[in-house]
């Protein structure tokens, strides 16, 4: 399969959070930060059932836009699975159990930014390049 040019903004986001739904991720939440942050444009963030479950959403994400021709800047938590950090530069995938995400409420730190909650691929069409 010949590579084309890597991934970018909206396009990257969609296919990570393509791969986090065929992971069986839940409860993905899309924030856009790119009014509000010089972090990320996005964050991508989702729950695993268990650590297990997070390692292989982590690597389902970063398998599929390895294929396309996009490479992390810098994962981290992957050994240990409970919240493995994916860093695309402009989008951030973040891939939490849920009492880290309780605990941690990144979502409540980027509260004024728009959020889409994403149960499906349908929910994709709503969101703006």
């Amino acid at each position: 399969m010949a590579r084309g040019a890597a991934l970018e903004g909206a396009e990257l986001v969609d296919a990570a959070v393509r791969s986090a739904l065929d992971k069986k991720a839940e409860n993905i939440v899309l924030l856009d930060l790119r009014s509000r942050s010089g972090v990320a444009d996005w964050f991508v963030v989702c729950d695993s059932d268990n650590p297990v479950h997070g390692r292989a959403i982590a690597d389902g994400i970063a398998g599929q836009l390895s294929a396309r021709g996009t490479h992390p800047w810098h994962i981290e938590g992957q050994e240990q699975g409970r919240w493995v950090l994916l860093d695309y530069t402009d989008v951030v995938v973040h891939v939490m159990l849920p009492d880290l995400r309780r605990y941690y409420q990144l979502e409540s730190l980027w509260k004024d930014c728009p959020r889409f909650a994403i149960a499906g691929e349908a929910d994709l069409s709503r969101i703006a390049p």
